[in-house]
């Protein structure tokens, strides 16, 4: 529990800071390549600009930045000074030249190094999962675990599933476990502020027990996996009030996160991911999922089903009772 101040800063505090390491790791390479060739060709434009201004000539600024032809290729000049391979020709006698000379080759000696570093940080920073974009919530008994299912066919108790897969073709994962906790927050009794809480919330286990976390051997190529967390309580329409006994009819902020944990093969690293369902923004929607239709004499990537996934399925009739629902 951590508690949020609404009123004034005091003095120092609070101290923030972005970790470059954890903000590169997140990014995919082809954005961290288009931002890097993006704030050196921005360099080298206000390189070639500078120069152009603060060079010795008897032209007027008006013909000198009307020559585009001359203006374009100073710029690519600099970017490849930038990048390390040229160099700028300053004048003996401008020492705006000299410094700005020194810029673009400093720049170009840097370069490789944080380009070096970039690479290295993204080799080390495995995300193979892919989520379902929103966590569905149906009846209890639409579980994929028939005991609990027949449990709970006369029942109108929700649940909640969170699905993802791996996405690597050359990497196998194994010993994944997934936990699931409540955020959300309250005011205090004593001054009015919000206090920040944390819950743990039950799973269903692999024979669809409530447990506190949900293990699985091994994680397949692209196979589909579901985390089923119980509401124990009916959810008729968003938002829910009620989950696992805990009323949030006076809480606010409430988000659900899913946390997963996982070793590789051949790599013997361990990696992690986690989402956020947030109650408020859309986070989760009311229908059971589209299931894939596994075919073991197809590539995972062809089984039926995919189109969909981030979809529901049809809802039942509106009268009479729901043809999936098992008997008692």
């Amino acid at each position: 529990m951590s508690l949020v101040r609404l009123s004034g800063r005091g003095k120092g505090h609070p101290r923030f800071r972005t970790s470059v390491r954890w903000w590169i790791a997140a990014r995919t390479v082809h954005a961290l390549l288009l931002m890097t060739l993006g704030a050196l060709a921005g360099l080298s434009v206000a390189i070639a600009a500078v120069w152009t201004l603060t060079e010795h000539s008897a032209r007027s600024m008006a013909e000198r930045f009307s020559d585009k032809e001359r203006l374009f290729d100073l710029s690519l000049n600099a970017l490849r000074a930038c990048v390390g391979t040229d160099n700028l020709a300053p004048e003996p006698d401008s020492t705006a030249h000299q410094l700005l000379a020194t810029v673009a080759s400093v720049t170009g000696s840097l370069v490789p190094a944080v380009l070096l570093g970039v690479v290295l940080i993204k080799m080390f920073a495995l995300r193979p999962f892919v989520w379902r974009q929103r966590a569905s919530i149906s009846h209890a008994w639409t579980a994929d675990f028939p005991s609990y299912s027949r449990t709970h066919a006369n029942s109108n108790d929700a649940i909640i599933a969170v699905r993802f897969y791996n996405r690597f073709n050359n990497l196998s994962v194994v010993d994944l476990r997934a936990r699931a906790h409540l955020r959300y927050l309250e005011e205090s009794p004593h001054d009015g502020s919000l206090v920040i809480y944390k819950q743990w919330l039950k799973v269903l286990d692999a024979q669809g027990e409530p447990a506190d976390e949900r293990s699985w051997l091994a994680v397949e190529r692209g196979a589909p996996f579901t985390v089923w967390i119980p509401v124990a309580a009916p959810v008729p329409e968003l938002p829910f009030r009620r989950i696992q006994g805990k009323d949030l009819s006076r809480s606010h902020g409430v988000k659900l996160l899913v946390r997963l944990t996982a070793r590789t093969v051949g790599l013997g690293t361990e990696v992690a991911d986690e989402r956020w369902f947030d109650l408020a923004a859309g986070g989760f929607e009311l229908g059971r999922f589209v299931p894939l239709q596994p075919d073991l004499d197809k590539d995972v990537w062809q089984w039926r089903g995919w189109a969909g996934f981030d979809g529901l399925m049809p809802p039942p009739p509106p009268e009479g009772e729901d043809p999936a629902r098992p008997a008692p």
